[in-house]
């Protein structure tokens, strides 16, 4: 098995567990516990679980100009990438959110072709055009898509957070080449955890924990173990063995893994829009990954 068909495996199974996560996520708040001390909690917890794996696996020593780098990723990456997409979920519908980060890729797609110069080859653009088009389908029919005064707040948030990842996704790349995952990921959330003590403590302490049931026990070590920490991981090893814009694209299976998901328990049909609508997917991702051939003279 190669590195990249790893890294490809990471990937989807990291669009699993990011599919899953939205309704669980949504479901715990604000019932339960606040979007801030959730996000605290997925921080702090994942942090502590890389550190704690740093202790069983070979990790580097961190250069002094690349720990500066690390301060400003864990901003991105960590930080407004975590608290905007939370709060912002905890605002609107998943559906919505959901949607709003097709907006990702394209985001991607753009700041490789100025800060990595990557090159822009017709394959990717056909098939970041074909998994918006299956992605948009499938959305589309999941629920109603609508952006309204009561949902613009926690819209322009994941607006936000989509643009943050996008930016950690690009700017974090020449970092990971250098580093192993879990290297990079304990500082990162060190520091993340850091910058979430004013955030999201407060909101910690004063959460109601005698109020928590056994589902929603179970659901928040979802979010943080499953959502955070293996997500992470599994992104940040996806990262190391492909393109920046590979790593995004598999985002378009989220709305489609959720449908499944759905189908599989009972709470959505699969009908033939949804079936082609994840060929299309899938087809995009095909396209992305294709490597223009090579002229012989």
């Amino acid at each position: 098995m190669t590195n990249a068909l790893k890294g490809h495996i990471a990937l989807f199974v990291a669009q699993i567990i990011y599919a899953l996560n939205y309704s669980i996520a949504k479901d715990l708040m604000p019932k339960f516990i606040g979007p801030l001390a959730l996000v605290f909690l997925r921080v702090l917890g994942a942090g502590l679980l890389f550190w704690l794996v740093s202790l069983f696996v070979k990790t580097q020593k961190v250069e002094k100009k690349d720990m500066v780098k690390m301060l400003w990723l864990a901003v991105f990456g960590v930080v407004i990438n975590q608290v905007f997409f939370i709060y912002g979920l905890s605002l609107t519908t998943p559906i919505n959110s959901s949607i709003i980060m097709i907006s990702n890729p394209i985001m991607v797609f753009i700041f490789t072709l100025i800060v990595l110069k990557e090159k822009i080859t017709g394959f990717k653009i056909s098939g970041l055009l074909l998994a918006i088009t299956g992605a948009y389908l499938i959305l589309r029919y999941r629920g109603n898509f609508e952006v309204g005064s009561e949902t613009i707040v926690g819209d322009l948030m994941t607006l936000i957070n989509s643009t943050s990842w996008a930016i950690f996704v690009v700017m974090a790349k020449p970092i990971m080449l250098k580093y192993n995952t879990v290297t990079a990921m304990k500082w990162m959330f060190l520091f993340g955890s850091i910058y979430m003590l004013p955030i999201g403590l407060n909101d910690t302490i004063h959460t109601d924990w005698g109020a928590f049931t056994k589902d929603a026990v179970y659901a928040t070590c979802f979010v943080v173990i499953a959502t955070t920490f293996f997500a992470y991981l599994l992104n940040i090893y996806g990262l190391q063995e492909l393109s920046p814009s590979t790593v995004s694209m598999y985002i378009y299976l989220q709305p489609f893994l959720a449908t499944l998901f759905a189908v599989r328990f009972g709470k959505d049909s699969l009908t033939p829009t949804k079936v082609f609508a994840g060929i299309l997917i899938i087809c995009g991702l095909y396209l992305v990954n294709m490597k223009p051939k090579k002229r012989e003279i």
